[in-house]
C-alpha cells in the first residue's frame, strides 16, 4: 500500500514510517517541523535503507496540503499524527490548538476528498476519558474533557465519525496510552522541544545532567505508592498497531465505517515506579523531589486492550524496563551527538 502520513518526522510518526517500511508499504510524509527536525529523515533512511518521500507540509495550509496531496498518485490511505500534544500549552493557547488539531484535520479530510482517499488511521488519545476508573475499554464513557488539548482529539472524533455517515469514509481511531521509549537503533526517539511535558524524558534529561531536578507531581494520590499511574507504552509496539491498523481498513474487516481501538499495555505503573525501572536499568540515580500536585492531573488509567488484540491481531511485545533501556540509549545517543 501507499501510505500518506502526517506528522511523519515527529516521535511517533517516524517510528510508524519505519515500521510501514518494515512491512513493505511504500510512504509518503509531511510535517511542518513545527516538533520535530529535518535529519529525522536521514535517521529513518539509516534505519531502513529506503528514502522517504517527503514534503514540507503544513496541515492548516488547505490548499498546500491539497495541492501535495493531488501530486501523489495511488495514496490508498493516511495515518494522520500531526498536531500539538502539550496539555499545559493547550490551556495557555487553547486556540492555537483548536486551529491546529480541529482545523488541520478538517483541511486534511477535504484534501483526502479531493484526491479519493477513503481509508485513515487517526491518533486520538485516552485523554477522552478523562477520570474514569481503569481499566477502560471502547465503551467507556467520554466525559467533559479537562484540557484543550483532550478536547481537541474528543471533536476530531466526532468528526470523523460524523464524516463516515456523509461519504464513503473509514476510520480508525486509535486511543494511545503514554508512549515511551525509543528505536533500538538510538537512532530516533522523543526528542521535545524545550522542557519536556512527559515523565520520561524528563526523567532521562535530568539523568544526564541537562535538567538539575525532576518534580514529581504529589504523592498523596490514593494509588500503590501515592503518585498517578500511567500506561506505559512502547513507542515500537505503538507504531506497529497501526500497520495492523491499516491493513485492517485496506482487508475490509470492518464491520462498521468508524472503529476505535484502545493502544496501551493493559496494566499502570505509578511514577515511582517508572523511576525505580530507569535506575535498575541505567545505573543512574534520578535526582527528584515531591511538589504539589499538578492542575489536570488524572489520578490512574490503563487500558483495557482486548478488542484490539482480538480484532486487529495486536499486542505489545516490550515491558516497562525496556521502555526507560531505549529511552537511556536515545538519550546518551543524543549527548554524543
Amino acid at each position: 500500500m501507499k501510505i500518506l502520513v502526517t506528522g511523519g518526522t515527529g516521535y511517533i510518526g517516524s517510528h510508524t514510517v519505519v515500521e510501514l517500511h518494515n512491512a513493505g508499504h511504500e510512504v509518503v510524509a509531511i510535517d511542518n517541523f513545527d516538533n520535530s527536525y529535518p535529519d529525522v529523515l536521514d535517521n529513518i533512511e539509516k534505519i531502513t535503507g529506503k528514502k522517504v518521500v517527503f514534503q514540507k507540509v503544513d496541515i492548516r495550509d488547505k490548499k498546500a496540503l491539497t495541492d501535495f496531496m493531488l501530486s501523489q498518485k495511488g495514496i490508498d490511505a493516511v495515518i494522520h499524527f500531526a498536531a500539538f500534544k502539550a496539555v499545559g500549552e493547550s490551556v495557555q493557547n487553547p486556540l492555537k490548538y483548536y486551529e491546529n488539531n480541529v482545523g488541520g484535520t478538517v483541511n486534511l479530510l477535504y484534501a483526502m476528498e479531493a484526491a479519493g482517499i477513503s481509508q485513515i488511521a487517526f491518533s486520538s488519545s485516552c485523554t477522552v476519558y478523562g477520570e474514569a476508573n481503569p481499566p477502560v475499554d471502547e465503551s467507556t464513557a467520554k466525559p467533559e474533557a479537562q484540557s484543550p488539548y483532550g478536547n481537541t482529539k474528543q471533536i476530531c472524533e466526532e468528526v470523523l465519525f460524523d464524516y463516515t455517515k456523509a461519504s464513503n469514509l473509514k476510520v480508525v481511531s486509535l486511543r494511545y496510552f503514554n508512549p515511551v521509549g525509543a528505536h533500538d537503533s538510538s537512532l530516533i526517539g522523543e526528542l521535545p522541544i524545550g522542557v519536556p511535558n512527559n515523565l520520561v524524558p524528563f526523567i532521562t534529561q535530568t539523568a544526564i545532567g541537562k535538567r538539575e531536578v525532576l518534580t514529581v507531581f504529589g504523592n498523596d494520590y490514593p494509588t500503590i505508592d501515592g503518585t498517578c499511574i500511567r500506561d506505559y507504552i512502547h513507542v515500537v509496539d505503538l507504531a506497529k498497531a497501526h500497520v495492523k491498523a491499516i491493513e485492517f481498513l485496506e482487508q475490509k474487516k470492518y464491520s462498521e465505517a468508524y472503529s476505535v481501538f484502545n493502544l496501551g499495555t493493559g496494566q499502570g505503573n505509578s511514577v515511582l515506579e517508572v523511576i525505580q525501572s530507569f535506575e535498575k536499568v541505567s545505573g543512574e540515580k534520578v535526582n527528584y523531589k515531591i511538589g504539589p500536585r499538578r492542575g489536570g492531573d488524572v489520578i490512574q488509567i490503563y487500558a483495557n486492550c482486548d478488542k484490539a488484540t482480538n480484532v486487529l491481531g495486536w499486542k505489545t511485545e516490550r515491558d516497562l524496563d525496556n521502555c526507560m533501556q531505549t529511552a537511556w540509549a536515545w538519550e546518551k545517543h543524543l549527548a554524543q551527538k
